[in-house]
């Protein structure tokens, strides 16, 4: 272990405590430089050189932490994170079996008793063995701190643009909050030995033996498919009349609302799809290759079945546009399509490795699971919200009113174009939310915070509508509250 490594470790768990507590924007981003630096210096000390997939991994993961530093939403900002976390384990250990692509990302979690044990090994090896020379440096560390805080303080107390200057670059660390920043102390340190440990000695996911499946006959395993594939041409025949305009006769037929008709299959149309990627991932278990004429046979049965399973994933998410059109978009109803969107892809990727060979297959569709969560944060969903609800307000003087208050600050430039009241009835609970969070220090404040509130300094929501004196003051236009996906 070299000595770098552990001055980055350290450095990573003091940056977590004193900037992750107040919430999370670009200081994630300075975090994770030096949690980067120590996981650069363990592994070339380990002799690993990083490779372009690698490269890719941990460029994806550092551009998906930009994701909390410009949208205030939460739900995006997390799923941000999280697959941040799984591209950066990825990055860590490589590999490009399926084995890999779907271990990896949580390999990582198996070093935090490891790196920990790891370091501390590293300490005695820097120490010659000898216990007594830790000491001397642990000491050195807490003397240090003890003359920058008195010092600091004094200078402080002293000068006031000092002070200023001073509270402007350390943050504010009360003892109230002492449990959670020591915690957070812990996570960033130990997580980043952790990520080091690994970078050092990855866990080969490669090597993890997968059983071939034993070859069926043509007939055993064509036979089904070829019935599934009938049943989705006649399926999918209907859907094209239907996503062609063939909306009235159908309707008519059934006796449905147009509503009522996009709800109808949603959710079945997204099993489907699922179920239809498991079947291929089965068929392709069983069907025999070994031959020129079967391997023509497999691309020809499953690729017909991947275009057909297509025509699915467009009916799905037409159905969710009508159903939008009648209720208004929702954050789950806008999850549910991206997901759909992202199998359809997957399915896309399946028919490209028939054709060019299935090598590149497992991280290709897990690239396209990150630049996927990628897209998704930076087109600000609760942006997207509220565009296709006022959209819809225009149009049809229906707003559901209690669903946009519930938005973040990143629907504050939307619903500001509505007119008074509503718009200050939309806008009362996220600027009351960020008058509380007014006192947050810039690296916790993304770029959506801070626009929503330079628009709300211009145009103030109306008093009356801020502080009701008697009775409700939000007229609200007529909107038709239902259970489903909200």
């Amino acid at each position: 272990m070299r000595t770098a490594t552990l001055w980055a470790a350290l450095a990573t768990g003091l940056l977590s405590m004193l900037l992750l507590g107040d919430g999370i924007a670009v200081n994630l981003l300075v975090v994770a430089v030096p949690a980067t630096l120590a996981v650069y210096f363990a592994g070339v000390r380990a002799g690993r050189r990083p490779r372009a997939w690698s490269l890719v991994w941990g460029a994806g993961g550092l551009a998906l932490l930009v994701v909390p530093s410009v949208r205030a939403a939460e739900w995006p900002s997390f799923l941000a994170v999280v697959t941040a976390l799984a591209a950066g384990s990825l990055a860590l250990h490589g590999g490009r079996t399926w084995p890999a692509v779907l271990l990896g990302p949580l390999g990582v979690f198996t070093a935090v008793v490891t790196g920990p044990a790891w370091a501390w090994q590293g300490l005695r090896e820097r120490a010659g063995g000898d216990r007594s020379r830790v000491g001397p440096v642990l000491r050195s560390l807490a003397v240090a701190a003890g003359l920058l805080l008195v010092f600091g303080v004094l200078f402080a107390q002293a000068d006031a643009a000092f002070a200023d200057l001073l509270g402007a670059l350390v943050p504010d660390v009360s003892t109230e909050d002492g449990p959670w920043r020591i915690l957070l102390l812990m996570l960033g340190l130990v997580g980043t030995l952790a990520a080091a440990r690994t970078a050092a000695a990855p866990t080969r996911w490669d090597r993890v033996p997968v059983p071939a499946g034993r070859a069926r006959g043509r007939a055993e395993w064509a036979l089904p498919l070829i019935g599934l594939i009938v049943l989705f041409a006649a399926f999918n025949t209907v859907q094209l009349a239907v996503l062609f305009g063939g909306y009235d006769a159908v309707l008519a037929e059934t006796g449905l609302t147009y509503a009522e008709y996009a709800r109808q299959g949603f959710w079945q149309l997204l099993t489907a799809t699922l179920l239809t990627l498991a079947v291929i991932v089965v068929a392709l278990r069983w069907a025999p290759r070994t031959r020129p004429g079967d391997r023509t046979l497999v691309r020809a049965v499953l690729g017909t079945l991947c275009a057909l399973a297509l025509v699915v994933v467009a009916s799905a998410v037409r159905r969710m546009d009508m159903y939008v059109d009648a209720y208004g978009l929702t954050r789950l109803r806008i999850s549910v399509v991206a997901m759909e969107l992202w199998l359809g892809l997957v399915i896309v990727l399946i028919m490209a490795a028939g054709v060019w060979g299935a090598r590149l297959l497992p991280r290709a569709v897990a690239a396209s699971a990150l630049a996927a969560v990628l897209a998704f944060g930076f087109v600000s969903p609760d942006e997207l919200i509220a565009e296709r609800n006022v959209e819809r307000y225009e149009t049809t003087g229906r707003f559901d009113l209690e669903y946009a208050r519930g938005l973040s600050a990143d629907a504050v430039p939307v619903l500001d174009r509505l007119e008074e009241p509503l718009r200050s009835c939309a806008l009362r609970d996220i600027d009351a939310e960020l008058d509380e969070e007014r006192d947050t220090p810039w690296y916790a404040t993304s770029l959506g915070e801070a626009e929503a509130r330079r628009l709300l300094e211009e145009r103030p929501v109306a008093p009356e509508v801020r502080e009701p004196t008697s009775g409700p003051t939000c007229g609200e236009p007529e909107w038709e509250p239902e259970p489903f996906l909200r």
